[in-house]
């Protein structure tokens, strides 16, 4: 929000108002890859490295759109314990210091059998 207000007040008062994008700041999630196909009654590792750019502090992992965990390494393993058979949206987010989602986000899509 605070960069789309000074992005307006530059517009606004033709003044020059820098505006730091996530452009920086990247993620990539190597496992599982996405369609995996993993058996219900096994744990599974997120293999994850992430570049957290200038906003960016930490990531929180996420199981179908419910924060799983705090992860504060930028690039490493998440173990997920087994989850129920279907279809599961596992994603990590770059959050800011205060745990605010900075708009960088990483997804792969598992079933579960």
């Amino acid at each position: 929000m605070r960069k789309l207000n000074l992005l307006v007040i530059s517009l606004l008062f033709g003044c020059y108002v820098p505006v730091v994008l996530a452009a920086d700041a990247s993620i990539s999630i190597s496992t599982p890859i996405d369609g995996a196909k993993i058996s219900r009654k096994s744990k599974f590792e997120v293999s994850y490295e992430v570049v957290p750019g200038h906003n960016g502090d930490h990531v929180h992992l996420y199981v179908d759109d419910k924060e799983a965990v705090v992860l504060r390494k930028l690039k490493g393993n998440h173990t997920i314990e087994s989850l129920d058979p279907g279809k599961h949206a596992i994603c990590i987010k770059i959050v800011n210091k205060g745990h605010a989602p900075i708009g960088v986000q990483a997804c792969t899509n598992i079933n579960i059998i």
